[in-house]
């Protein structure tokens, strides 16, 4: 399942050092995953996962092998948007390219200034909350833009079109307070009608506020502050120093564990940030480990067994039978998968089970 994610911001807020970052994150990725893909305005990253070591070095010891299977974790796309200025929804700037480009992710990184430095020229940057504003005002007009080109039934008796009418006029009237689509209550079948339209204002969201170095220590207090003041849930704010992570990006990985131990914190805000848009999308893994590879699938949090298989291959769901599942702590707690099935821990589940993050599978299928 791919994941990708659009940066967004105004200028000189540190949405391209935070590119730059990822760049490089993906750059040393791909010196030991060739499958992942490299474009100029594309970062593809690994999710960091520490129970893929873990397994690796468990299968390892168990299976008696010379050295360590390869490790495949998840990944999230993270795609550069640049040519926001204010009028954007209007075509002004790069705003149509921008526009299309958001419509292509599946949700929305908000870069906003949060760091001292007034040698850097505020370009339309004022505050935090208002930078964030400027680009949500933006979306919005857009979306209200895409509303207001679908013309009314009129009085038909198609009921589906009237229902489709009745959630138009529903959206603008929310649209015209300064309410976005994701923020309108709706009813199920409201909640499908309203995938037709593609929607900027509906795709899920993530605040990195680029914050000074020596913040990062105080993450979690500054993370609650600015979630209350967005309106916002803690998981969607992320406390970042792009700065920082384009300078750990040049170290080795001790070096990068030594200058986070002297900051204060355990590990880069670069992690935080990726790990954070994965849960954004209501994502987890589930776990695959063999002597040919130790794998994190991605799937969403409501997946169940059959569904989890096709993330593998999508004759797996189609033909599926059972799935063997073990939480993966209770696997290396016992050993290995001979003396987990010794010991009974080994589960075997329908197609009804949901599968739960952290679940090791093996997935019994028909021809």
């Amino acid at each position: 399942m791919s994941l990708s994610i659009g940066i967004v911001g105004l200028p000189n807020v540190g949405k391209s050092t935070l590119f730059n970052a990822l760049l490089k994150k993906q750059q040393a990725f791909a010196a030991n995953f060739p499958f992942a893909t490299i474009e100029p305005n594309v970062g593809v990253v690994p999710v960091p996962d520490e129970r893929l070591l873990k397994l690796a070095e468990l299968i390892k010891s168990s299976e008696s092998l010379e050295r360590l299977p390869p490790l495949v974790p998840s990944t999230v796309e993270f795609v550069d948007i640049a040519g926001l200025i204010a009028g954007a929804h209007k075509g002004e700037g790069l705003g149509n390219k921008f526009l299309s480009h958001i419509r292509e992710v599946d949700a929305i990184c908000h870069v906003v200034r949060n760091f001292k430095d007034e040698n850097i020229i505020r370009e339309g940057s004022s505050d935090p909350k208002k930078d964030f504003e400027v680009i949500e005002t933006e979306l919005l007009l857009a979306d209200l833009q895409t509303l207001e080109k679908q013309k009314s039934p009129g009085n038909t008796p198609d009921k589906d079109a009237r229902k489709k009418w009745d959630l138009i006029s529903k959206l603008k009237e929310s649209f015209e307070k300064g309410i976005v689509a994701r923020k309108v209550v709706l009813t199920e079948e409201e909640g499908v009608i309203l995938k037709e339209f593609h929607l900027l204002t509906q795709k899920p969201i993530l605040i990195a506020l680029n914050s000074d170095e020596e913040d990062l220590k105080d993450s979690d207090l500054i993370e609650n502050e600015f979630a209350g003041r967005f309106n916002l849930q803690k998981d969607q704010v992320v406390c970042i120093c792009a700065r920082t992570e384009s300078e750990l990006a040049e170290l080795s990985d001790d070096e990068q564990k030594n200058y986070l131990e002297s900051l204060g914190v355990k590990s880069s805000s670069l992690e935080r940030l990726i790990k954070k848009a994965f849960a954004t999308l209501g994502l987890m893994s589930f776990l695959t480990a063999g002597e040919k590879e130790i794998r994190a699938w991605t799937i969403k949090q409501d997946f169940r067994a059959p569904q989890a298989a096709g993330a593998i291959h999508t004759d797996f769901e189609k033909n599926f039978i059972r799935a063997d599942a073990i939480y993966w702590q209770k696997l290396i707690e016992a050993g290995g998968w001979v003396t987990a099935r010794q010991k009974g821990l080994i589960r075997s589940e329908g197609k009804e089970y949901l599968v739960q993050d952290g679940d090791v599978l093996i997935i019994k299928h028909g021809a």
